[in-house]
């Protein structure tokens, strides 16, 4: 059987490698992690014109094979053959941003030397030609002695010509493993400078609107404004634009319920499926469209170069509380999950910093929150306007807000503490705008989409008929005068646990919900949605859960809710990846053990202030 080679895509970040690897690989690409580390491996399989197929890994953005970071660590034990599991590269290809070519091209100088067959993809051409731009490819082909392709990987532009090089480049057999040697980067860099500037032409003129969107995006008053702004119209997004496609999606789900009464009889299997997994696992699964509403706004804001300045933005924010604006990334991806957000604080240089965001990645509002968040606030919260505003926007936009400044409170608590140290300078290229490309960001909304439905029929659909068992069992006795559950083993439960959390509110259906929400936070919705199923009848099972939650909770008891959960426990998978990241289970039991004592603290003086403002 013929040897399949292995290509790597390197680069400096913001060289636009992961849409290369996108556009090379299409469908065809697996992510998990490297053997023994923690850091994001991405492959693919690439089909050269010659007919032969390669494996093509898109390493992490490095600015040298002098690692500052995991994510570098991973990039040059790969170049060097050095992790186990992973076969030996054929071949490299150096992705270089063409408006940026000084700073790029000392990356691939550096690479030269290994040996390793090396091609150069000069991406981004449409970019530099908008900005005025021309270089001779073939001219800075002859200078370093490379195959130069021109690229555009979100057009699909050059990507032809690109196999035909890395076949022409690629041999029967491997190449000698390269061996590491130490490297003059400022000798690197100016022979870079004298390479661009025979190679390079620049008018200037086109960067023009660039430097007038960077004069508002940047400036240190209009700049936080405009940020602040599209923040609060993501939000206010999330709830008015997906309306609609939750609505059909509960309809969906009530027409199902309906039809299995009347096709099956009343008894265990109709309990099972109605109340077990349809309304448990579908009170989950109706917050879809929220969740890839802000995803999208979320792959939108990196690739279109904005991310990047808006760690600039916040790194003033950041510095008051001891971190810098390289934290501000990991944080603004946790609202997605914090699971990634944790793994993306391995570009942090500084350890203590590292550690600081990773304690405080959890207090960003997770998507998995958002059903929470979604269906208290869609029971409690009138859905009318504040001025051009929604008022649940408005409230969902708070609780962010909340989860932010906890976690800034946090950060400054931390680094005055257990996390105590000199905070590094903040250094990070500013990539340039562009336009988000729309295959990129339906494969990773399609990615989103795929993890979420495949989480709803594994571990919530587990947790709903674990709940659905033990809300059902034992059933209650011939004269007995109270709710079934109240009987059962969950009723049990409940009851054990009410009285550490009655000082705030908390009733035993709630404190059922919490348990296994350990879990995954969105089971406690999927919990909730099952214990009222079984505590109503068929007619109001047709209200659906905000219904049910209107009816039986007071005002101060729902908002209590809301602020343990800006608060809460990160679920089982995070503290697992906590642990990872950390080498250690002392830093996610600190972790759990403060946020605990915050979500408490929270919501009992939430409750309390309710109540006593008479609502």
């Amino acid at each position: 059987m013929s040897r399949t080679p292995v290509v790597a895509l390197v680069g400096n970040p913001n060289a636009g490698k992961t849409s290369l690897f996108n556009a090379l690989t299409g469908s065809r690409q697996k992510v998990g992690n490297y053997p023994g580390v923690t850091v994001e491996r991405k492959a693919g399989r690439l089909a050269l014109p010659d007919g032969r197929v390669c494996d093509l890994i898109d390493l992490p953005g490095t600015y040298s094979l002098t690692p500052r970071s995991p994510d570098e660590a991973v990039t040059r034990d790969a170049i060097f053959g050095r992790i186990a599991g992973e076969k030996p590269l054929d071949a490299i290809v150096a992705v270089i941003d063409a408006t940026n070519l000084r700073n790029h091209l000392r990356f691939v100088l550096e690479l030269k030397p290994l040996g390793l067959p090396l091609v150069v993809a000069l991406n981004m051409v449409d970019l530099a030609a908008r900005d005025g731009i021309v270089i001779d490819a073939a001219r800075l082909s002859a200078l370093i002695g490379l195959p130069v392709v021109e690229t555009v990987a979100v057009r699909k532009r050059g990507l032809d010509a690109l196999g035909r090089a890395l076949a022409a480049d690629i041999g029967d057999t491997p190449p000698a493993l390269p061996i590491a040697a130490a490297s003059d980067l400022k000798a690197l860099q100016k022979q870079a400078r004298q390479i661009c500037a025979a190679v390079e032409t620049s008018t200037g003129a086109a960067r023009r609107w660039s430097q007038r969107i960077d004069a508002v995006a940047l400036h240190p008053v209009a700049g936080p404004l405009l940020l602040a702004a599209i923040l609060f119209f993501m939000f206010q997004a999330v709830f008015s634009w997906a309306e609609a496609p939750m609505g059909w999606i509960e309809a969906g789900i009530a027409a199902l319920q309906a039809d299995l009464a009347q096709r099956l009889p009343d008894g265990v299997l109709l309990s099972l499926i109605n109340d077990g997994v349809l309304a448990g696992v579908g009170a989950v699964v109706v917050f879809l469209p929220q969740i890839l509403i802000l995803f999208a706004f979320i792959i939108a804001l990196e690739q279109s170069g904005y991310m990047t300045r808006a760690a600039f933005l916040m790194d003033r924010l950041m510095a008051r509380v001891g971190l810098n604006g390289r934290a501000f990334i990991p944080l603004l991806s946790s609202f997605a999950c914090a699971i990634p957000g944790i793994m993306a604080t391995r570009t942090i240089d500084s350890p203590r910093d590292r550690l600081t965001t990773i304690l405080i990645a959890p207090l960003m509002t997770c998507s998995a929150r958002l059903p929470v968040y979604a269906v208290v606030i869609g029971a409690f919260i009138p859905a009318r306007d504040v001025g051009p505003f929604g008022l649940q926007g408005l409230v969902l936009f708070a609780l962010y807000l909340a989860g932010i400044l906890g976690a800034l409170v946090a950060a400054f608590a931390l680094r005055r503490t257990v996390t105590k140290g000199a905070a590094p300078p903040f250094l990070m290229e500013m990539p340039k705008y562009q336009w988000p490309a729309g295959r990129d960001m339906a494969l990773g909304l399609y990615g989103r989409a795929t993890a979420f439905l495949q989480r709803a029929g594994t571990i919530i659909l587990a947790s709903t008929i674990v709940l659905w068992g033990l809300a059902s069992w034992p059933q209650p006795p011939a004269d007995g005068n109270r709710p079934a559950i109240e009987y059962s083993l969950a009723g049990k439960i409940g009851e054990a646990l009410e009285p550490i959390f009655a000082p705030i509110g908390f009733n035993k259906e709630i404190v059922f919900a919490l348990v296994p929400g350990m879990a995954a936070r969105e089971v406690a919705v999927s919990a909730l949605g099952t214990v009222y199923a079984l505590q109503g009848v068929d007619e109001e099972h047709a209200d659906g859960l905000i219904a049910q939650l209107r009816a039986a909770w007071p005002l101060p008891t729902a908002l209590a809710f809301l602020a343990w959960f800006v608060f809460a426990p990160q679920c089982i998978s995070t503290l697992a990846i906590t642990r990872r990241e950390t080498a250690s289970w002392r830093w996610p039991i600190f972790m759990f053990s403060y946020l605990f004592a915050a979500a408490y603290v929270a919501a009992g003086l939430t409750y309390h202030l309710a109540v006593a403002a008479g609502l």
